[in-house]
């Protein structure tokens, strides 16, 4: 199999694909594990998420892996928000930062 793309989905939207595709026909034993799990654990509905996600590309410095990691771990503090870059090279403001975490507790309820 040839890999000719690769794009970073929300956890919300794996569940919805994975939820309507058991709908249709059996999914094998790697969809049922992460569908049981994201029932579980992932709370936000698609909606939301992806409202998320657009108000987050605004800012500029936010690349699309940590978009998705910001949707799908909904940190609360700053402390949770800086894990999330601890391996990557990008600095957010202190503006930029608060400015996530406002957008997040919209949706984190």
């Amino acid at each position: 199999m040839e890999i000719k793309s690769e794009e970073p989905v929300p956890a919300a939207s794996v569940k919805k694909i994975l939820s309507k595709r058991e709908k249709e026909k059996e999914l094998g034993y790697e969809q049922k594990i992460t569908l049981e799990y994201l029932k579980k654990f992932s709370k936000v509905s698609e909606k939301d998420v992806l409202e998320l996600s657009d108000e987050l590309k605004k800012i500029e410095k936010l690349k699309p892996q940590q978009i998705i990691n910001i949707v799908d771990f909904l940190p609360k503090d700053l402390d949770e928000l800086r894990l999330i870059f601890a391996n990557d090279r990008t600095t957010l403001s202190e503006d930029d930062k608060k400015k996530v975490l406002s957008l997040v507790k919209k949706v984190a309820k």
